[in-house]
């Protein structure tokens, strides 16, 4: 795997600006790709999110504006701008946008 984004490489960037909202939708862009793990900048409009599931891998959630509820193994956690949580492997978790959110998801494959 190859990062997607070879134009952005020693580029210095403020994360917010790097996906927009879009009505009533989930927006991603991953920034790096790798077979070590992935770094993607989510956008989410208010009320949407992301269904339960789980991962194979513990992931950091940083969110970079807005808030937003992550419910992991059915206890909710509010997480707003400046905020991060880990995710932890194997736990179902979703995401709902309490107002519009960013976040930065990262995941570190061992």
């Amino acid at each position: 795997m190859e990062n997607s984004n070879q134009d952005i490489l020693g580029e210095t960037l403020k994360p917010s600006e790097l996906i927009d909202y879009q009505d009533g939708s989930v927006v991603s862009r991953t920034i790096i790709k790798k077979e070590t793990g992935t770094v993607t900048v989510f956008a989410f409009d208010k009320g949407e999110g992301l269904s339960e599931h789980t991962a194979p891998f513990d992931a950091l959630v940083e969110i970079i504006d807005g808030e937003a509820e992550v419910v992991i193994s059915g206890e909710p956690h509010k997480v707003r701008s400046g905020e991060i949580l880990i995710m932890p492997a194997d736990k179902p978790h979703s995401l709902k946008a309490v107002e519009r959110f960013k976040m930065i998801l990262t995941m570190i494959r061992v």
